[in-house]
């Protein structure tokens, strides 16, 4: 792209544009991460995976939940209380989406690439 070349699109051609800003949070990357790999997990083991307290993945999960992206199912394994997450279809494809963008910046690909003059 040169000077006098305006973004491709309204929202130009950059990686960034393909980010999911929900995503930018690290504990909100960290849990859809540690859900990709897994059918559903329980509560507590992504609260220990991440290393944050109940209240702080409770208020994270919900922010996901809201828009779709992970589901919580309560239910009991015997006679205690539990709560599983898993990702959404739409929650897989939305990580996916904001990995490849992110790889895209490292790469330098919003410039043309390794040796590019722009």
């Amino acid at each position: 792209m040169t000077a006098q070349e305006p973004p491709a699109g309204p929202r130009g051609t950059h990686p960034r544009h393909a980010l999911a800003a929900l995503l930018n949070a690290p504990v909100r990357l960290s849990v859809v991460a540690a859900l990709v790999p897994v059918d559903r997990a329980e509560f507590g083991f992504v609260r220990d995976l991440v290393e944050v307290s109940d209240s702080v993945l409770s208020k994270q999960v919900s922010a996901l939940e809201e828009v779709g992206w992970v589901a919580v199912q309560k239910g009991r394994a015997g006679r205690r209380p539990r709560t599983w997450l898993s990702l959404t279809a739409e929650g897989r494809a939305v990580y996916q989406r904001h990995l490849a963008a992110l790889r895209a910046i490292a790469a330098g690909e919003e410039f043309g690439g390794p040796g590019s003059t722009a």
